[in-house]
Order: structure tokens, then C-alpha cells, then sequence
């Protein structure tokens, strides 16, 4: 068993991989206390998620370590206090705000595109697609009111996820006085001054607004939520809001440079969609434009296949239940890996190619449920059709005109972090084209 845990600290990925080959769908740990259930097929995925997901909590150290920075949020709570929350946040993420959604995705990446303005310059596209998506949390969100704060947050967002994934594979007590506590403590004070600052801002302003930020203070007001809500719901979607989209788009930049042909597709679509009357050049893409852009988008459904930012979910038996055929009393502790799930040879031929046309009609039928890149059934993730406006829009007008290419001798190393993250960055070169 230590030597499991060793393994889980050092590569959790191979571990699951290294794991599911040798014993099959169905995995049971010997752990002491907790029967641990590694389910591995999309049958199983499914009772858990969805059909069954009543009787499946998020009393997990998972969620629990996550709790650390974000709170009672909604990544983390359970009942009828996550239901509360859940019915509060909704209206900001309606498809009637998805066009500012886009307006500011696109301003972002012209930012990044500013940026990098240098012909053939590396970039570390990891460190820009970060600031770029907490760019549009702040502004879309929040009216704004992150982005002032913005390298700081992303600071201390990543310090504390560190800190909690650290937590996550090997649990010691928070009260300890450790070097990882201490920098805890360091990034939730950050959060902490920056949500202050924000909810002030807005209370002064007095005008609550109809973004997420005036929706909670709205609800505090009336009873609806308790004070607390504010600080855990910001800090819940300047983590999962902007980190989730970041982790797309960086795998989705890295396969694009590895796979020229599919992205010789891509500038195809962008020349037909966006090129200007005339041959003057690109405009920038538009919210209208979304439908149009169907490959852009497979290669974006594609990414979230082969990298899925939340590559492994948790779950605690509130009571007895059967998953997959198999006995599971009340109290196990269930994992399911869409790391795992979603490559499968059995249900995704060839799994480790990337292959948009999987998500275009011109290959197999991607199976209902074989693909839960932001969850399924009723806790399927609030913000799905916020991230993948953005992720879309933001890829189209990064490279309306340019393309990414490897940096020869650079190959970015995977973490399995809270998201799927490149060790040290990502570095591509972007040319014009």
C-alpha cells in the first residue's frame, strides 16, 4: 500500500493507467478504513453521476482539500445548500450573456496577440492563456472588477492549488504548522483582500448589478444565501472559471503544433469565416460567428477528450448501491477518471489520436456518456457554455492570422494538478502565417 501511495504522489495518471490495465473496470483498494472503488466504464460513470447521483456525496479529500481555498462553493457543497447556490449563480451563465461571454474572449486575445506582437516570437502560451481567461472572468463575471488584481490572483491561485493537491495525495492535519500551510494561508489572504475589495467596490457603487458578483450580493441581501457565500462563490469561479478554460487551451495550442494538418484545417475554416472582402486580412471572429465555426470547435471537444482539465472525480456512498454490477456499500469511496473514460479503445478507436473529425460526423459516434469533460447530470458544470465560448473564440481570434509551432528540444511535461497542467509552462512559437 505505500508503495501505491508513492506511486499516486509521484504519477497519478500512470498509476490510474498502470492500474486499469492490469485488474480490469472494476478496481477495489485494500484501504484500511475506506473502501476505495476505481470505476472504469461509462456504465458505471453513469449510475454514479447520474442516474444514481442522489445517493452520492462530495465528502471526499478531494473536495475536501479543495474546500481549503474556495469554501462551501460550488465545486464543493452538497444538499440543499449547493442547490441554493446553484439557483442564485444560474442566470449568469444563461445563453443571453454568452455574447458578452464572447465580446470579452476576444478582446482578451487580441491583448494576447498585442502582446506577443514580435514576428516568431516563443511564447509560454500557458502564462497567457491564464491571464487572458481570468481577463474574462473578471469582466464578465464581475464587471471587472478582478482584472486590476490580476497576477496577483493568478499567484496565488496556482500556490494554493499546489498546496491542496499536495494535501489531496497525502492528508496530514491543517493544523500543523508546515512550510504548505503557511503558503496557504499566504494565498487565501490574497483571495480574501481581493473579493474585500471587489464586494466594497460594488456595495459603494450601489448599483448591485446582474453579473454573478450582483447576483450573490443580491441574495445575501435577501436571506437567500449566508454572508460567507460571496467569498466562497468569487473564489470558486476565479479558480475553476478561468483555470479549467486555461488548461484547454493550452493542450489545444500544444496538439495544434503537433498536428499541422489539423490546423491548416483550422486556418481554412477562420480564412472562410473571418477573412476580410477583398483579401485585406482577418477580422476578429464575433459571437455570430460561433456556428460557423464547427471545426474550431471540434478541435476544441477533441482537446477536452485527450486532456480533460477534472481527470478524475470523487464520490462518497451515502448508502448501498450496484455500480456496474458490482455491490457497493454505503460509505466507499468511488473514483472516476475521465482521463481514463475517455480514452478507451473499446469506445473511442485509436484513443490517443487527435482527431477532431470525431466531434464533425466523419468518424464513429462519440457514445452518450463516454465523454465528461465538465461532469454530467444534475452537478454537470454551471459554466460548460461559458468555457467553451471562450476557449472557441479565444483559439479562432489567437490564430486568425498566425499559427503555433513546437519549439524543437521543448516538450512540456503533464501534471496532474486540480486541472491538467504543463510543468514549468508551455513554450510554442507564434509566427504570422
Amino acid at each position: 500500500m505505500l508503495r501505491d501511495l508513492l506511486s499516486i504522489r509521484r504519477d497519478p495518471l500512470a498509476y490510474l493507467e498502470r492500474t486499469a490495465a492490469r485488474f480490469g473496470d472494476r478496481v477495489a483498494f485494500p484501504m484500511p478504513k475506506t473502501p476505495v472503488l476505481l470505476v472504469g466504464t461509462t456504465a458505471g460513470a453513469r449510475r454514479v453521476l447520474v442516474e444514481n447521483a442522489g445517493a452520492w456525496s462530495k465528502a471526499t479529500i478531494q473536495y475536501g482539500a479543495l474546500s481549503l481555498v474556495t469554501g462551501s462553493g460550488l465545486l464543493t457543497s452538497d444538499g440543499s445548500a449547493w442547490r441554493e447556490a446553484r439557483r442564485v449563480a444560474q442566470p449568469a451563465f444563461h445563453r443571453s450573456g454568452l455574447a458578452a461571454v464572447a465580446e470579452q474572449s476576444v478582446a482578451a486575445a487580441e491583448r494576447v496577440r498585442a502582446r506577443a506582437a514580435v514576428e516568431g516570437e516563443v511564447v509560454d502560451v500557458d502564462a497567457a492563456v491564464l491571464q487572458a481567461t481570468l481577463e474574462v472572468v473578471g469582466r464578465t463575471l464581475f464587471g471587472g472588477d478582478v482584472t486590476a488584481d490580476g497576477e496577483r490572483v493568478v499567484a496565488a491561485v496556482l500556490e494554493a492549488l499546489e498546496v491542496v493537491i499536495g494535501r489531496a495525495r497525502t492528508p496530514l492535519p491543517g493544523w500543523l504548522p508546515t512550510p504548505a500551510t503557511r503558503r496557504l494561508a499566504r494565498a487565501n489572504r490574497v483571495m480574501d483582500e481581493v473579493v474585500a475589495r471587489v464586494v466594497a467596490r460594488r456595495r459603494t457603487a450601489g448599483d448591485l448589478g446582474d453579473d454573478l458578483l450582483g447576483l450573490l450580493l443580491r441574495a445575501v441581501d435577501e436571506g437567500r444565501l449566508p454572508p460567507e457565500s460571496v467569498r466562497a462563490e468569487l473564489v470558486t469561479m476565479v479558480i475553476a472559471g478561468h483555470e479549467t478554460v486555461a488548461s484547454c487551451l493550452t493542450w489545444t495550442l500544444d496538439l495544434l503544433a503537433q498536428n499541422p494538418g489539423a490546423q491548416d484545417r483550422l486556418h481554412a475554416e477562420l480564412d472562410a469565416v473571418l477573412g476580410a472582402e477583398g483579401g485585406a486580412g482577418h477580422r476578429a471572429p464575433a459571437w455570430e460567428d460561433l456556428r460557423d465555426l464547427t471545426w474550431t470547435r471540434a478541435v476544441v471537444d477533441e482537446s477536452l477528450r485527450l486532456y480533460p482539465p477534472a481527470w478524475v472525480v470523487t464520490r462518497r456512498a451515502e448508502s448501498d448501491d450496484v455500480v456496474d454490477g458490482t455491490a457497493v456499500p454505503a460509505g466507499t469511496l468511488v473514483i472516476v477518471s475521465p482521463w481514463l473514460l475517455q480514452r478507451r479503445a473499446d469506445v473511442h478507436p485509436d484513443p490517443e489520436r487527435f482527431d477532431p473529425g470525431r466531434f464533425t460526423g466523419e468518424g464513429p459516434e462519440v457514445p452518450r456518456g463516454s465523454y465528461l469533460p465538465f461532469g454530467a447530470g444534475a452537478r454537470l458544470c454551471i459554466g460548460r457554455d461559458f468555457a467553451l465560448t471562450e476557449a472557441v473564440l479565444v483559439l479562432a481570434a489567437l490564430l486568425r492570422d498566425r499559427r503555433v509551432d513546437p519549439v524543437p528540444g521543448d516538450e512540456p511535461v503533464l501534471e496532474a494538478l486540480v486541472t491538467l497542467r504543463p510543468r514549468g509552462g508551455l513554450r510554442l512559437r507564434l509566427r504570422r502565417r
